[in-house]
Order: C-alpha cells, then structure tokens, then sequence
C-alpha cells in the first residue's frame, strides 16, 4: 500500500477498530494514545515497514517495538486490517487467554516481536535489535520504536540512546509519539523532558520533527532516516491525543478510559463519516 489516502483511511479505520475494541459496557481502553499514534502505525503497516502477514517469522522483516505498549490495541488493529491475524480477534481483546492482550506478548501474538509496556524498555530491545542485524550482516533491515512522550521520564530511554549512537546504529528509527499529555495530565505539568528536540540531537541522534498527523510528511521522515549514514535516527512526531474523536482530544481523561454508549456511538459516527468520506 503506497497511495498516501489509502494510509489515511488505514489510520481512521484504526481508530474505529480501536473504539469498537474498547466498546461500551465498562472495559476500559487506551484511547488517547492509539488514536495519537494512528497515522504513524498506518503508515508503517501501510507501506515503510517490510514484513509478510503470513509468516510472521519471515527472515526477512524489520521489526516494530510498540515501547508504549499500552496502547498496542493500534497495532492490534492495524494488523488485522492488513491480514496478519482474523478481525475477529479483535473483538476478543483483553480477555483472559486470547491472542490479544492488554500489552502485547510475543509469545501470544504472531507479529510481535516483544513484550512491552513496562515503559522506558522498548528502546533498549530495539537497540539489541539493530546492533543484532548488523552482526549477522543484515544491513538493509529497520527496527522501529514507537516511544510515549511520557515515557521520556524514565532513565532507560536515555541509557539505550547513549548505546545507540555508541554502535552506530543507522538501521534503528526511533518515533516519539508526542501528544503532550500523559495519564494525569499536561507532560510539562508533570515532568517536564523538553526540550526533545535539543536533548535528543545532543545525544548524538539525527531528529526529525514533523506533523504526526500528516502522511506525507511521516513518509518522507523514513526515507529521510532511511539516507543515514552512522547514527540512528528520532523522529518526533507532534500529535493530538484522542486525534479524530471530538470529544477525546486533548483530554487526560481518555488516555485510559471506559466510554459510554453515547460516547460509544458518537465516535464511531464520526469515525464512519471520515472513513466513507475517503473511501
């Protein structure tokens, strides 16, 4: 999939898998930061990120850390829409013994590659990932890592960024998911890890900062990173949290959330308008 519309409409169609998994009889869901990071998953699963729905194993595919694993139902969703497991799965979310679980468990799903959501972690993986690739040779091959601007908190992530320029590890592209809010509240009324771009740069890293939201520009941060030679690269994605549900965006209090039926039904409305709008 390389039309950038086609990414677009795989990014709504997320969202409304998201709310339809998180449903409206008292589970509860991490809405705000699916739906933040919806483009930036569609756009991997969509086109930049190479794998075979059918052998999850295959030998030759980058790998995609979900760090922020709480919100791994995005992925869930993405990855049913692009054939790596039935749809119905979905709607078995967070039940005791199924295939999708409230973090993701590579032991449970096909197509994860590690458990995560103890957050700060996700970096360290996917540095003993790419160094990992480049032992064994396989130069042409990504690791992603999708990170929480909350998670930015934890000292790990700092640890992992020092390993990474140590290694030179080009083939490691980290992506902040930069939605300015974490569960209680504003990051800077919390704990306050601006300014990224100038920490992260002197750290060693190439950055990138973009529009997370907009496909095009998401796009033309891989190929950007893709062109670099000698250190991995960040790219700080700006976005909305709760992005196309009115009434979610830019609230705390969706960043894990049980939704009413009204609620319920007022997303998936306006979710199905955008998508029948693009399709």
């Amino acid at each position: 999939m390389q039309n950038v519309n086609d990414i677009r409409l795989l990014a709504n169609k997320i969202r409304r898998d998201v709310v339809e998994m998180i449903g409206f009889k008292g589970q509860t869901g991490h809405l705000g930061g699916s739906c933040s990071s919806a483009e930036i998953v569609a756009a991997l699963y969509g086109s930049r990120l190479r794998f075979k729905p059918d052998d999850p194993q295959w030998d030759g595919r980058d790998k995609l850390i979900y760090s922020k694993g709480h919100a791994a139902i995005a992925q869930y969703a993405a990855m049913a829409e692009v054939g790596c497991f039935p749809r119905e799965e979905l709607w078995k979310a967070k039940e005791l013994g199924a295939m999708l679980q409230g973090h993701p468990d590579r032991l449970k799903t096909p197509g994860i590659e590690a458990g995560t959501g103890s957050l700060g972690q996700g970096l360290s993986i996917a540095v003993g990932m790419a160094l990992a690739m480049n032992l064994d040779g396989h130069h042409d091959r990504k690791v992603y890592c999708i990170m929480g601007d909350g998670e930015m908190a934890e000292g790990q992530i700092w640890e992992a960024a020092m390993a990474a320029v140590n290694f030179k590890l080009d083939n490691l592209v980290g992506i902040i998911d930069r939605n300015a809010l974490q569960a209680t509240g504003f990051i800077e009324e919390r704990f306050n890890t601006n300014p990224l771009e100038k920490k992260w740069n002197g750290f060693g890293w190439h950055v990138i900062e973009i529009d997370g939201h907009d496909v095009d520009a998401i796009l033309a941060a891989f190929d950007e990173a893709a062109a670099v030679k000698g250190v991995p690269t960040v790219i700080i994605a700006n976005t909305v949290k709760g992005k196309g549900i009115s009434f979610a965006e830019n609230q705390a209090s969706f960043h894990n959330c049980a939704l009413t039926k009204e609620q319920y039904d007022t997303a998936l409305a306006e979710l199905n308008e955008k998508i029948e709008a693009m399709s």
